[in-house]
């Protein structure tokens, strides 16, 4: 079959009302077929690209649509070719490039790797300009996961964050995002919270830090940690919780993405007298997390039940996947503690969230900026459409750092 002729028209200049629909009046007079568009607006400078095919005197076509340019005051070439844009090779991605700041030489080393590994950029994008910046890179040519390994020592060098997807039709799916509760859907530890009640709080903080580093057994240190608490009245527990802190951008990520049809879940080494009024708060549909038990209106030390640990987390992950009928590719696991880890590698997506440098090396991507709805830009979306939906919804968008 022979491939037809077509021309690139590229439009250049400064963009206000009216320049695409000027030029395409011009070609709608030629009678030629629009085979491709693109265009962009950078600090009011417009740069449009249309491919259409090959009219009977493509001179005329060009003379004309110069002459459109030149009364909008703006630069036009006209290119003669063959063919469409050649189709893009196997092992697309969508690569987030997060950075507070972002400078110009971590996209020169990103663009550089990208290049290395014999992958092409074929559409770059901005999704957020603050509180951080968040450009996405859309790249076909090489293996995603072969790529987020090369990028994945980047970010750890240069002190940003890469996420690097398979670009599929999962992303505009309905998903399951599943978070751990202390320090990240909520800032601080919950037990130590408690233990200052007690008067251990050092105590206690410290196996905390010991347990998320993996260096102790999970039920082991939660069940030496909740023995300090014996004796603390349960009124407590409403004081700890009218004191936590969500994580900044925390009610934007839950709020927007359960517009789209997402479903959520916490599960948490923590508490479920706590965890459950958070889960009803914010309308997440899923909770988990161990049960303190309650004697006489005092904690007794104990936990009630099985103890939600490493393993039962990432099980809790599973049963509400199968309950929502989604697969496991379709989950978003976030955490940042060593009991997270089984969950994080049963989801299809595993974010480390601040976490300790143990998380980030096997997790799946990590974010380190203190703003828990960056993850909205690893899912494709971007500020201006997060503030446009909260403002239809007659909702102020929290500005920075929120």
């Amino acid at each position: 079959m022979e491939t037809p002729e077509t021309l690139l028209i590229t439009l250049t200049g400064k963009d206000r009302p009216g320049v695409t629909s000027a030029i395409f009046t011009t070609l709608a007079r030629t009678g030629v077929e629009v085979v491709d568009i693109e265009q962009i607006v950078l600090r009011r400078r417009l740069i449009l690209g249309v491919l259409v095919t090959v009219p009977r005197s493509w001179e005329q076509l060009r003379d004309a649509v110069t002459a459109t340019a030149d009364e909008l005051g703006m630069s036009v070439e006209v290119e003669r070719g063959t063919g469409d844009n050649r189709t893009r090779p196997g092992g697309r991605a969508h690569v987030t490039v997060i950075g507070s700041p972002l400078r110009a030489t971590d996209m020169a080393v990103v663009a550089g790797r990208i290049a290395e590994s014999g992958a092409n950029i074929d559409r770059i994008e901005r999704m957020a300009r603050y509180p951080v910046t968040a450009i996405e890179l859309h790249v076909s040519g090489t293996s995603p996961a072969a790529l987020r390994t090369v990028l994945a020592t980047e970010a750890s060098e240069r002190g940003i964050d890469i996420a690097v997807q398979p670009a599929d039709l999962l992303r505009r799916g309905m998903r399951l995002i599943v978070m751990d509760v202390d320090s990240t859907l909520v800032q601080g530890e919950v037990i130590e919270m408690l233990a200052a009640h007690a008067g251990c709080e050092a105590e206690v903080a410290e196996v905390t830090e010991r347990a998320m580093r993996g260096e102790v057994d999970f039920e082991e240190s939660l069940r030496a940690r909740v023995a300090l608490l014996a004796g603390v009245p349960a009124t407590a527990l409403d004081s700890v919780y009218e004191n936590l802190e969500l994580a900044p951008g925390a009610r934007t990520m839950v709020r927007t993405l359960k517009r789209l049809g997402y479903r959520f879940a916490i599960v948490s080494g923590g508490f479920s007298q706590v965890t459950d009024r958070l889960a009803a708060d914010l309308g997440i549909h899923y909770a988990r997390a161990n049960e303190l038990e309650v004697v006489d209106g005092h904690l007794t030390g104990r936990v009630v039940g099985e103890v939600v640990d490493r393993a039962g987390k990432a099980r809790a992950l599973r049963e509400f996947a199968a309950d929502i009928g989604v697969p496991l590719d379709a989950v978003i696991a976030i955490g940042d503690g060593a009991n997270d880890l089984d969950m994080l590698n049963a989801a299809g997506l595993g974010i480390a969230y601040n976490a300790k440098p143990m998380v980030r090396d096997a997790a799946d991507t990590a974010v380190n900026v203190p703003y828990l709805d960056t993850i909205l830009y690893l899912l494709g979306i971007s500020r201006e459409e997060i503030e446009a939906a909260d403002a239809a919804a007659g909702i102020v968008t929290p500005a920075p750092p929120v």
